[in-house]
């Protein structure tokens, strides 16, 4: 692809020097750069990319998209020999300069796109195993992991920057996809890192408090994930699935109505939402197992699900919405459910533990409203045996501070025991973190333990067990490390337990 072709193609990029170079590809981390490629440098909430500019043009990019008026200049005064453009918006020129590259792969797919501040990995997850049910082939993108085509790989952002983003999409495109399930975050909207992705199906399930410490406000935060309604650099969506059940959901509702948007699909399975459609019923809940009844405009029928619990009821109906809207029948959307894989570190039961007369769960529940769903589910699982709940539970650095005593207070009213550790501290005093967590904590006159090492925490935690009890280990849920200031160190939650209830299996038998 020539110079002139890429600019043709991104209205947010305005030419600076002649020069038309073939273009070979699109980067913007200048350590990325190959002979031939664009280098696209913005601003970024944590660095400056113009700052890096010449390390590209050394590597041997053709041309740079700048969003600096000085690189401008400095670029034509030393006689850099790359073709240069202006950008106002950086984030909007990376976008439609990757989109030219890469030959516009969005076009080639359908996407299906999942906000809310909690549910969107299950969400995810969950469509997407009830599209290539039917054999279709798909990308998946998310906070766990990338998949195309059912190949699995890690992800580092919950969604990533639109070069990379495109860049799946193309991958996805040759290896026969035709359809995009992804994760749409906050940040992401907000930055703008979606735009020009045109979203077919868009689905929301719920707005609890998160992420303050980057939008300041519940309203600011509650604006960002509308945005995906509005569309983001691109036409709204065909399809709009909004919870119901949720008092934000409740607001984008009226939004979407005023905009009368092609087509609303509003589930709920509560008694209180909004008048919904698409409504579950006859909830009934067991370890390992959930039933419903689904009651939509297009018929009844009866689901299965291998989930556990009133939030995974929610994450069905929203997944199932967006099913219909992509094609599928109520038939084969049940068939669906009843073969669904667990997602990981999503109420995953570890291994050996019931083994061990007890239950040991590992969950991604880091906000006060997601803890306490949890908890709720864990009470409902053991309160007709008597059992207790022993929660372990520790706040994210460098994040929203005012979550937790909100996180240490549902904690403590909702647990029989509560032992409070680490979670990622990352730049932060751990210590400082915990004391933050236990003045929340301390006003439910909880019993509590505190223990600052997460390893140490996890065996207090699942020591403490007895017969019935249900240990709920919190936070962390599928990941594999933990962030401290001087860097990750390797870490998983499963295999600490797995391996606590080992030595206690091996204890007993001696």
């Amino acid at each position: 692809m020539r110079w002139d072709d890429v600019l043709a193609s991104a209205p947010a990029v305005k030419r600076v020097t002649s020069g038309n170079p073939d273009v070979l590809g699109v980067q913007y981390d200048s350590r990325k750069v190959v002979a031939g490629d664009v280098f696209v440098a913005m601003r970024g909430e944590t660095t400056d990319g113009n700052k890096y500019v010449w390390q590209a043009v050394e590597r041997g990019a053709v041309a740079v998209v700048t969003d600096s008026l000085d690189i401008v200049g400095e670029l034509h005064s030393r006689r850099s020999g790359v073709s240069v453009a202006l950008a106002e918006h950086g984030r909007r020129a990376l976008a439609e300069v990757s989109s030219a590259v890469f030959g516009r792969p969005q076009d080639k797919l359908k996407i299906s796109a999942v906000t809310g501040t909690n549910g969107k990995t299950t969400t995810a997850f969950l469509l997407e195993q009830m599209l290539t049910s039917v054999g279709r082939k798909c990308v998946l993108i998310g906070t766990i992991e990338t998949r195309i085509a059912g190949e699995v790989r890690p992800s580092e952002h919950t969604t990533p920057e639109s070069r990379d983003l495109l860049a799946l999409f193309a991958e996805g495109v040759r290896a026969g996809c035709t359809e995009v399930v992804m994760e749409m975050s906050s940040h992401a909207l907000e930055q703008e890192r979606v735009w020009g992705i045109p979203v077919d199906v868009a689905m929301f399930t719920n707005l609890t408090q998160d992420h303050l410490d980057f939008h300041g406000t519940m309203e600011k935060y509650c604006d960002a994930k509308l945005k995906l309604f509005e569309g983001v650099g691109s036409a709204p969506p065909r399809v709009a699935v909004i919870n119901a059940d949720d008092w934000f959901g409740r607001e984008m509702i009226l939004y979407e109505l005023s905009r009368e948007t092609d087509i609303i699909m509003l589930y709920a399975a509560g008694p209180f939402g909004f008048p919904s459609d698409y409504r579950a019923s006859d909830i009934e809940i067991l370890a390992g197992q959930t039933r419903f009844r689904l009651t939509t405009p297009d018929g009844i029928t009866n689901f299965s699900s291998p989930l556990t619990g009133m939030v995974n009821v929610s994450n069905l109906l929203a997944a199932s919405c967006a099913a219909l809207a992509r094609g599928l029948t109520l038939d084969e959307i049940a068939k669906a459910v009843e073969r669904l894989k667990q997602v990981p570190g999503r109420f995953e039961v570890v291994p050996g533990s019931r083994e061990a007369g007890f239950t040991v769960v590992v969950d991604y529940a880091h906000t006060d409203d997601a803890l306490k769903n949890l908890i709720e589910l864990g009470r409902g699982l053991v309160g007709e045996h008597g059992g207790r709940v022993i929660t372990m539970f520790g706040c994210g650095g460098d994040r929203d501070k005012t979550k937790r005593p909100k996180m240490g207070r549902v904690a403590g009213a909702e647990s029989d025991l509560v032992v409070v550790t680490s979670d990622n501290p990352r730049s932060e005093d751990p210590m400082e973190i915990i004391n933050e967590a236990l003045l929340g904590v301390r006003e439910t006159n909880a019993t509590f333990v505190v223990e600052e090492d997460r390893r140490a925490a996890i065996e207090v935690a699942i020591r403490a067990a007895k017969p019935g009890d249900i240990v709920l280990l919190a936070g962390k849920g599928h990941e594999k490390e933990q962030i401290f200031a001087d860097g990750p160190v390797p870490f998983d939650d499963v295999a600490e337990a797995a391996r606590i209830l080992r030595d206690i299996a091996h204890e007993g038998a001696q």
